[in-house]
């Protein structure tokens, strides 16, 4: 034995193994297995009862009367025909249902149809309004353009006496050609004096004079093949009348001798608003821009 323990961890784990060996058999006799005397038993519990059917909530405590056989078949068919009626019951419902279902479903599908064929019918009705809005914003545009130039060729025709071509009936003539003829623009004035330029308001002037306003605005005669842009500057008594004229002012872009002449005749004779507040020589300026362009 002093062989067996002749070390230091041999003499400690001998005394571990032994308190471990004690606390286990004291283990066992305080909370060992316990044993049932009678054993409980295991299973499914089942109901008391003298017969292998049955009917009732009422649990008999003795076996119950046999009854007879005819009250058994009154019973039987009691249940068959229960049983029958509450199939018939179902299968009536079921039916009732069916009906109702496919009578909702083709009340959809038609309503569902009529709804797309008024919608349709809607956006058909509204591409045809707009089709009609647009032929009749067409058809009065060119009502207004025929009545535009309807208007323009009776002011033209009362500009130049009713004679709207060259081919007309008019007698006569003028010009400075010797050659037969009425020298002259279609857009041209009757009383101008010149036949150069472009007609219309191209020989026309800017009017500048304090407040005071035009009251006559003569043209200037055009009788040179020249072009550009003449400054008049002018002296005006309180009457409105020119009582001098400078052409070739400060701004002109030509100063042609036959240019400078003409619209200086021009602003001469152009008459003014009177004002007797105004100085008595009151200084402004006449524009007139001679074109040789159509």
């Amino acid at each position: 034995m002093a062989n067996f323990l002749d070390t230091k961890n041999k003499r400690k784990s001998a005394a571990i193994t032994g308190v471990l060996m004690s606390l286990l058999i004291v283990g066992i006799f305080f909370v060992g297995l316990k044993y049932l005397d009678p054993p409980e038993e295991y299973g499914i519990a089942v109901n008391f009862g003298t017969s292998n059917v049955g009917k009732g909530d009422i649990q008999p405590t003795e076996p119950l009367k046999s009854a007879s056989q005819e009250q058994v078949i009154e019973e039987q068919q009691e249940e068959i025909q229960e049983i029958s009626e509450s199939k018939v019951t179902e299968e009536e419902t079921s039916k009732s249902e069916d009906v109702v279902t496919q009578d909702t479903e083709e009340a959809i599908a038609i309503k569902k149809e009529q709804e797309a064929k008024r919608k349709a019918d809607a956006i058909a009705k509204k591409a045809q309004l707009e089709k009609e809005r647009i032929e009749k914003e067409k058809q009065d545009a060119i009502a207004k353009q025929k009545a535009e130039e309807q208007a323009k060729k009776k002011k033209l025709d009362a500009l130049i006496g009713g004679v709207s071509n060259s081919e007309g009936n008019a007698t006569g003539g003028e010009g400075n050609d010797n050659v037969p003829g009425d020298k002259g623009k279609i857009t041209g004035d009757p009383n101008a004096n010149g036949y150069y330029g472009n007609g219309g308001s191209g020989n026309g002037g800017d009017y500048q004079l304090g407040n005071r306003k035009p009251l006559s605005r003569p043209k200037p005669g055009y009788e040179c093949n020249e072009e550009g842009l003449v400054v008049v500057e002018i002296e005006v008594d309180r009457s409105g009348n020119v009582i001098n004229a400078k052409p070739g002012a400060k701004g002109s872009t030509n100063t042609a001798q036959c240019l400078l002449s003409q619209a200086k005749a021009a602003a001469l004779k152009t008459r003014w608003q009177a004002d007797s507040k105004a100085p008595s020589k009151q200084i402004g300026t006449i524009k007139y821009r001679f074109s040789l362009s159509q």
